[in-house]
């Protein structure tokens, strides 16, 4: 029988989960026992045990997966998980709190009773936080032995880059073990640094990246390379890496990175997932909910506007094209048909010019007003493509626009959406310095990514909508 695989991540997450649960358990039998066993505490009937006991595990494991207790910390420092967990638990205990006060309302329990909540707050509190610190300092401790050690690269092949290999070698907690140099070019010679092998150029990277199953790439540019980063970093796309750079290095790629202290040491990561796990969840949930009540409340809409469609000119009422998702997937996308039939069969892929003569009456009518893309609520409903987001586009110019914008694959990172930050920015794409400043839009939008910014995006899209001012 073939052996499953489970990765250093996934094994993490379910020794957490199996911490987590015994300590909520144990937090509620303490509690259980003080509050209804003990005899400190008067109460008129002995409470079922189980059932809560259950109940309580659910919602405590539910509300850390979404404040993200459960994503990889690796080397992160114990004191900012350990916030994160004393956050998660207070406000998760409030929420109980008031929960306990609605029920109590009917029972005439007394306040002090409720105040209880306080105690199993303080237990809470001492059982899941001392288990996960007690875990933190175990792996840390491993990794200082040289345990489970997540393996590098670093790109560079001078002094700067020597000078980090040494300085990770002086902290082994960081948890990374260089295995290979990547030089810029070919040109200059090099064997080993400190038994460290010069194993190639970054030209390399893609195929050096999986014979080594490497995790995280630094880079350590010369000033004088500086310009070359971008090019550095689009090697990397197309592969699950987490680059990090020197500070120095910062200012090339403002607005695409965050700042990480790693036990005193300074790296900058670039272009991580910002959006919390809690707002992604919420997203979701947005996604579902807004595209069941489109899709149910503009049935009627579909009768009548596929009857101007027809009456207008011959062909399909949906339009299904071919687009690149996230992480590169492949989907069929649907809309309004708003073109003539066939309108690219002697053109091939091109860009919609503003004054597009393809376009129809009524298919003219439907851009201006977005119905054009209410069939896409389906595609969202899939999983495939979300409320907000950026544009998902056509293989064929994903290929030719990932060859000369090289931070492109980036807008792959995140679930295509209906309308995003570019869309209410900017028109459609028109030539390929549209492309670059619709890019731009689109890196903004996933670096800032947020609930908050998706409801302020679905309201210009709204407005733009009652306004009749879409393309």
């Amino acid at each position: 029988m073939r052996r499953v695989k489970i990765s250093d991540k996934a094994k993490d997450r379910l020794i957490l989960l199996g911490l987590d649960f015994t300590s909520i358990t144990l937090a509620f039998v303490v509690y259980f026992w003080f509050r209804v066993l003990s005899g400190i505490v008067l109460v008129p009937l002995t409470p079922d045990y189980v059932a809560p006991a259950i109940i309580v595990d659910i919602y405590w494991l539910s509300v850390f997966a979404l404040v993200g207790l459960y994503r990889p910390w690796h080397a992160d420092s114990r004191l900012d998980e350990f916030i994160s967990l004393f956050k998660a638990i207070t406000y998760g205990c409030l929420f109980l709190f008031f929960i306990i006060y609605i029920d109590d309302l009917n029972t005439q329990t007394n306040l002090a009773s409720r105040l209880l909540i306080l105690v199993y707050w303080g237990l809470m509190i001492l059982f899941v936080g001392a288990w996960r610190m007690l875990y933190r300092s175990a792996r840390r401790r491993l990794l200082e032995a040289g345990v489970g050690l997540r393996k590098a690269f670093i790109v560079g092949w001078n002094a700067k880059a020597k000078d980090l290999y040494d300085r990770i070698l002086d902290h082994p907690a960081l948890g990374y073990r260089v295995v290979g140099f990547l030089k810029l070019d070919r040109r200059k010679p090099g064997v080993d640094y400190k038994g460290v092998r010069l194993l190639g150029s970054v030209d390399d990277l893609q195929k050096l990246v999986g014979r080594y199953a490497v995790k995280d790439i630094f880079i350590a540019l010369e000033s004088a390379d500086h310009d070359k980063l971008l090019d550095v970093i689009a090697k990397c796309n197309g592969n699950d890496v987490s680059l990090k750079i020197l500070p120095d290095m910062y200012d090339i790629i403002s607005g695409q990175a965050r700042t990480n202290q790693l036990y005193g040491f300074p790296l900058i990561e670039i272009m991580p997932e910002i959006i919390k796990p809690w707002e992604q969840s919420m997203k979701r949930l947005m996604d579902i909910v807004v595209s069941t009540l489109i899709l149910v409340f503009s049935s009627p809409l579909w009768i009548i506007i596929s009857i101007a469609i027809k009456m207008d000119t011959p062909g399909p009422v949906v339009y299904s094209q071919e687009r690149v998702g996230k992480d590169g997937k492949k989907f069929r996308m649907h809309k309004f048909r708003s073109m003539q039939a066939d309108a690219e069969k002697e053109t091939g892929p091109v860009w919609a010019p503003k004054h597009d003569r393809r376009v129809t009456k009524v298919g003219r009518f439907l851009r201006n007003t977005r119905l054009d893309e209410i069939p896409q609520f389906i595609n969202v409903l899939d999983g495939d493509m979300s409320l907000v987001g950026p544009r998902p586009e056509r293989p064929f110019f994903v290929e030719k626009l990932s060859k000369e914008i090289p931070l492109y694959h980036r807008r792959l990172k995140v679930r295509p959406g209906i309308t995003g930050w570019a869309q209410i920015k900017q028109g459609y794409d028109r030539t390929i310095d549209d492309v670059r400043s619709k890019v731009r839009y689109d890196l903004f939008y996933i670096e800032n990514m947020s609930f908050r910014m998706d409801l302020k995006i679905l309201l210009f899209t709204l407005y733009i909508m009652i306004m009749g001012k879409g393309h």
